[in-house]
């Protein structure tokens, strides 16, 4: 991609690095956005989209949003972040999240046949005599069997519930057994919502926008474009014969569970922002439709989807990349460590993605009107830009009294280590792993080396019980890293030493 490059030959200059206070981190961000703008505005434009809105989420606000283009070509209503599009399969994290809400009430549990809630299947012949029910989680995680169908499916947004029933009464065609292997498929997502309607005891889309939408805020998402103000409604078109041409709008249906949902960068930017609040791990108050650990629990890689060892990023490097499916969500790692959850959505007359780096306490989402738009893409290579020029690093993680309670404890011994085996402060491992005379040669080897220690520098912990930090020296710093063990309270299983880089 071209415009990367020129743009951050254009920028690089103006921002400096390392990891900042919150209101510098976000000063950097915002440095970027006129590449950010220039950067979508190409992509559409070489694309051929009517019109695109985007949204960039830090620390759980809305930092920044933008649009181009037009919302309907006919009467040239321009696209703005309240411009109302059709999010596809952005919709299907939202019915996963409506199932934990479900579970949250002990309506339901993940692991239950789904006969238990839809009775029809119970009937409904499996693929071999040895395959096991279909299950809530199964239906979840694209793991029950059913074969792809993102043709098929993307028409079917406006069936009703008896069609979706005598399709389970005529029996599904399996392509494998449940809960071997990932296939994507939308009529799981139809399924859950015939679930919750069932479960709750009111339409699937009434009880997500009471218990889900309610809650954060979001009053400007739909399910029936009906409803949505004509000003503000995305038309969809696709491309061809070079020219623009309308695409028909669906009305919901059964299959909205996996697709229906409609609503612009500003009202969905509050659900973004309420998947970044889940992190990191906390005591504090729980404010949103479902706690955080199910926030957690939904965007963990629960079915393994594949292995890109060929990945490149929009500057040109290659890094592997393994993806996973959590509850409606995609999960991605990349060979840097850098976990993405979010999730795409495609339909005739729309494309759309959100994404978020949980490490980085940063999101992006953005919507386009024209048929099956590839947004993973250009976000994607949005953030790589963002975390490039504004320098991000991955955000720290709090040092726990017990891990900082443990650095004093062992600079104190150091480097005489004397009394070590009564300080009170090692496993009972520590000694008969290597002994208190090994150790103590080990170190002294590195400080002949370096000169003597003249201090200390922070903790950064990798978690609760593991970290590091280094002793400053008179030429080179020497890194220490050690683990706690899993007695309460911890205490230093492992301890190395090494030459900083």
């Amino acid at each position: 991609m071209k415009y990367f490059f020129t743009s951050i030959v254009g920028l690089f200059a103006l921002i400096s690095f390392g990891q900042a206070p919150q209101s510098e981190r976000i000063s950097r961000i915002k440095a970027t956005l006129p590449v950010v703008e220039k950067v979508y505005q190409e992509y559409a434009e070489k694309n051929h989209f009517p019109g695109l809105a985007f949204g960039l989420v830090v620390d759980g606000q809305l930092v920044y949003s933008g649009a181009n283009g037009f919302s309907e070509i006919a009467t040239s209503t321009k696209a703005s972040p309240k411009s109302l599009f059709r999010i596809a399969s952005m919709s299907k994290s939202v019915t996963a999240m409506a199932i934990l809400a479900l579970r949250k009430e002990g309506k339901l549990k993940l692991d239950d046949p789904a006969y238990m809630y839809i009775p029809e299947l119970k009937s409904m012949p499996s693929l071999t005599k040895d395959a096991p029910p279909i299950t809530i989680r199964h239906l979840m995680t694209h793991a029950a069997g059913f074969p792809e169908d993102n043709p098929w499916g993307d028409r079917q947004l406006d069936s009703r519930d008896e069609e979706l029933i005598a399709l389970i009464k005529k029996g599904i065609s399996f392509s494998n057994v449940p809960g071997i292997t990932y296939e994507y498929s939308n009529l799981g997502f139809a399924i859950l919502g015939k679930i919750i309607g069932n479960v709750s005891g009111k339409p699937y889309q009434q009880y997500i926008d009471e218990v889900i939408f309610k809650p954060l805020g979001m009053s400007s998402t739909i399910w029936e474009y009906t409803k949505a103000p004509k000003m503000l409604l995305a038309h969809g078109y696709r491309f061809e014969d070079e020219k623009w041409k309308e695409e028909e709008l669906l009305h919901d249906g059964t299959y909205g569970a996996m697709g229906g949902l409609i609503t612009s960068i500003e009202d969905f930017s509050k659900y973004v922002s309420f998947h970044l609040s889940a992190w990191p791990a906390s005591s504090g108050e729980e404010k949103g439709p479902v706690s955080r650990s199910d926030v957690r629990e939904m965007q963990m890689p629960w079915n393994f989807n594949s292995l890109n060892a060929k990945f490149k990023y929009p500057s040109g490097r290659e890094c592997a990349v393994t993806s996973a499916y959590g509850y409606g969500l995609r999960w991605s790692k990349d060979c840097e460590g850098r976990t993405g959850i979010g999730h795409t959505g495609g339909l005739p007359g729309f494309g759309s993605q959100w994404q978020i780096l949980p490490e980085y306490g940063i999101g992006i989402l953005a919507h386009a009107n024209r048929t099956y738009a590839g947004m993973a893409t250009i976000n994607t290579a949005v953030l790589d830009t963002i975390i490039a020029l504004a320098g991000l690093k991955p955000l720290p993680i709090a040092v726990s009294p017990v891990l900082a309670k443990r650095k004093e404890e062992l600079i104190k011994l150091l480097p005489t280590w004397n009394n070590a085996e009564q300080s009170g402060i090692f496993a009972e491992n520590f000694f008969p792993d290597k002994s208190l005379s090994h150790r103590k040669k080990e170190l002294d080897i590195l400080l002949e080396r370096v000169g003597e220690i003249r201090g200390s520098t922070d903790m950064v912990a990798e978690n609760q019980l593991r970290g590091t930090f280094s002793l400053k020296t008179t030429k080179q710093d020497i890194k220490v890293y050690f683990t706690l063990s899993p007695e309460n309270p911890g205490l230093i299983q492992q301890l190395d030493f090494s030459l900083t880089d």
